[in-house]
Order: structure tokens, then C-alpha cells, then sequence
């Protein structure tokens, strides 16, 4: 009966101190049967789509216009596809198809699972620093990340299909939108996300492992960036409905 309140009914405002993001290359077939039908993948030389972990220390989460100390502390961790979709006035429009959605508190978890359709879990995280290395990982969910906190030039990923940094800023994330798809009503949900200031750095991983991404028995995906972006604010809109009209040459002449 409530399932309109996962809809993103209300706008939602969140101070990011950090997020840092790695981005995944891989064969566009292997990531097709992930996303909706309609969606499209984002892809690069018509060969690449990309998978991406997004791990991001919220600050005052909160609905928008509500004051700043009713507001929460979240750890977020998204592993969502780059993806477009045509809407309905037939612009395309770029932007994110989450997979997975974690939190480091209960409180995230019954509320990211009343608001939207993220599937949100709850997991551990611990986040140690030493002098030239951050590193997070958990223990439940299976991961760890390592990153060099020294300040020098940091080279693309080895094997990266990018030829150079700013090539691969396009696919750093996060793009405008979000989409959601509701099979049985053949519906499109689309939220907005809204930010300033946002400069992505690239940053060194030394070491990383997603149990996650081992799950979707990906073969080979390549480390195509990864990027940390501090201190920005950002907010998403109200969720907007559209139903999908299937185009004329998505069908297949038989």
C-alpha cells in the first residue's frame, strides 16, 4: 500500500566530505541482461560500459529545507552501470542504474528502503589512515580498498581503455540521473541529482577486492579510473514518473 513513498516522494539535501569512486571496464554484452529494458548502456567506442563502486561519507542527510541538525551521518556504498535513457520529450539523458545500495547504519538501511528502491543493506565499515595510505573495507560485505594518500602524479589504471585522464573524467560519475524501472506498470523513475563544486582527482589505488563484483561473474573487468572528490554539496529532487514508450527501433523486423 505504501509503496508511492519509495518514489522519492520529497526532495533529499546531504553535504558529501568525500566520495571516492572506481569505475570498471568491461565487454558492453556482459553488462546488457543487468539493466532494464529500457535503458541503454553508456559505452565507450561502442566496445566498453562500465560498473562503477561509489563510496561516499555523508554528512546532515536530510529532506531538503529541513534544518541542518536534523539531519544524519551516513557511509554509502553504491555499485551502480552508466546508462542512458531516452524520456518521453526524446531527449537522451545520462545517468546511473543501481545495482546495489549498503549503509553503515540500521537507521539508513529502514529509511533508504521506505524512500526509494536502492535495496539498501546494512554492513560493517572501518576506515583506517596512516601517513600514505586510506584504506576501507568489511569484513561482511567482503571488500577492501587501499588508496596512496601521497601528493604526486598519479598515472592512469594499467590496462584503462582512457588514453588520459580527462577522457576519463566522462565516466567519473555521478551523472545526473538515476533510473529506476517498475516492470509491472512499465514506468520510469527519474531522479535528479543536483551538486556544486564537483572537481574529481584522480587518486592511486594500491590494492582493491569487490565480493560483489566477483558475484556477477564478470570476466576480467579492468580498472578504468578512479577518482575522490571532497566537501560538495548536493541534493537530489522529487522523483519524476514517465511511462516508457517503447521506440519503433527498439523493435527487431522479423
Amino acid at each position: 500500500m505504501l509503496d508511492f513513498l519509495k518514489n522519492h516522494p520529497f526532495a533529499v539535501e546531504a553535504f558529501f566530505e568525500s566520495s571516492i569512486v572506481l569505475t570498471f571496464a568491461v565487454p558492453k554484452e556482459q553488462l546488457q541482461d543487468l539493466i532494464p529494458e529500457c535503458l541503454e548502456l553508456d559505452t565507450f567506442k561502442d566496445h566498453w560500459a562500465f560498473i562503477a563502486v561509489a563510496m561516499v561519507q555523508t554528512k546532515d542527510l536530510r529532506p531538503k529545507g529541513f534544518p541542518q541538525w536534523m539531519g544524519n551521518d551516513f557511509f554509502l556504498i553504491g555499485y551502480r552501470i552508466f546508462v542512458r535513457y531516452t524520456n518521453n520529450a526524446g531527449k537522451r539523458l545520462r545517468g546511473l542504474y543501481i545495482l546495489k545500495s549498503e549503509t553503515d547504519k540500521k537507521k539508513m538501511e529502514f529509511r533508504g528502503n521506505l524512500f526509494t528502491h536502492y535495496n539498501y543493506t546494512t554492513t560493517d565499515i572501518m576506515q583506517t589512515e596512516g601517513e600514505n595510505i586510506k584504506e576501507i573495507q568489511s569484513v561482511k560485505s567482503k571488500f577492501k580498498v587501499i588508496l596512496s594518500k601521497k601528493e604526486e602524479l598519479v598515472s592512469l589504471p594499467e590496462n584503462s581503455p582512457f588514453a588520459d585522464w580527462k577522457e576519463a573524467r566522462r565516466f567519473a560519475g555521478p551523472l545526473p540521473f538515476t533510473f529506476t524501472y517498475n516492470v509491472k506498470t512499465r514506468e520510469v523513475l527519474i531522479i535528479e541529482g543536483v551538486r556544486q563544486n564537483w572537481t574529481p582527482e584522480p587518486v592511486q589505488v594500491l590494492d582493491y577486492h569487490f565480493d560483489f563484483l566477483d558475484n556477477l561473474r564478470l570476466e576480467n573487468p579492468v580498472l578504468a579510473n578512479a577518482f575522490i572528490i571532497k566537501n560538495i554539496p548536493y541534493y537530489w529532487k522529487k522523483g519524476k514518473i514517465e511511462p516508457w514508450k517503447q521506440k519503433e527501433d527498439n523493435f527487431r523486423a522479423f
